[in-house]
């Protein structure tokens, strides 16, 4: 299933799409796409519905972020070899993890803000993993199971802020609106192997990232495996996996996003973000 969220900002409803294209609206049978809904239970719920009996949403509303009340944002950084060396950094020995704020959480086509004092804004196409089910001490064969799905993340950065402003990446993670999420939350089901998806980012017209999740150094399974010995992870929460190599600071020489840049990023059989930059006021 396709799940997403559509309407306007912090009053979105939950929907899935149906196989004609159309989204549904799921109001009637879930609160949210978030918490218990997430859970086998709950899938399997929507799942055993006639989508066919379910209103059509009309006309063409704002997607909003494919999951509500995100617990923890979790990222992984220099997750991909060819990532690591482009930002002149060892590949970790373990998965390098960090947070962003969940206030940074939007939609995935709408507008992204440039915040005050930013030189360095930059992009970073990820393959988002939504846990399920409550998970503590798990181990990578288990790992999978405890996943709900898989969507699209921007984990935009202002990279001056992330490395020159002291203390943890979080300062260059975090502005509001620098976590697109979406546009559909694919269940698991859908996802025949999350290491083997082909990824892309362009900026006006120009692709910058091409890669694929062949390519993590710590694959799925082994993010959550370890996420999980330090912290539990609940249902809701969102991990971004890391990204490929071709992001601005990796240019030569570098180029970041400046007001009025559009972006458009996709991942195979998970949809596609579009978004144009504005400078914060």
């Amino acid at each position: 299933m396709k799940l997403l969220r559509y309407g306007e900002l912090n009053a979105e409803k939950p929907g899935v799409l149906d196989a004609d294209g159309n989204i549904r609206d799921l109001s009637g049978v879930v609160g949210d796409i978030a918490g218990d809904t997430l859970s086998a239970e709950g899938l399997a719920k929507i799942a055993e519905l006639d989508l066919t009996s379910l209103p059509v949403v009309e006309g063409n509303p704002r997607i909003g972020a494919c999951v509500g009340n995100v617990g923890k944002f979790i990222c992984i950084g220099l997750n991909y070899s060819d990532h690591a060396a482009e930002a002149g950094m060892e590949v970790p020995k373990e998965p390098v993890t960090f947070f962003k704020a969940t206030s940074a959480i939007c939609g995935p086509n709408d507008d992204i803000e440039i915040p005050r004092g930013s030189v360095k804004t930059d992009w970073e196409v990820e393959l988002g993993v939504v846990i399920g089910k409550h998970t503590k001490y798990v181990s990578e064969k288990g790992a999978l199971d405890h996943v709900a799905g898989y969507c699209v993340v921007n984990d935009l950065s202002e990279r001056d802020f992330q490395l020159h402003r002291s203390g943890q990446w979080v300062k260059g993670k975090s502005a509001d609106t620098f976590g697109p999420i979406g546009p559909w939350l694919v269940t698991r089901d859908e996802v025949e192997d999350p290491q083997n998806l082909s990824m892309y980012l362009e900026v006006n017209g120009h692709r910058y990232q091409n890669g694929s999740t062949k390519t993590m150094v710590f694959d799925v399974a082994k993010v959550i495996s370890h996420l999980s010995q330090f912290m539990s992870l609940q249902p809701g929460d969102v991990i971004s996996t890391g990204t490929p190599p071709g992001v601005g600071m990796g240019q030569k020489p570098e180029t970041y996003l400046k007001p009025g840049d559009k972006m458009e990023l996709g991942i195979e059989g998970l949809g596609v973000q579009k978004q144009v930059t504005y400078a914060a006021d």
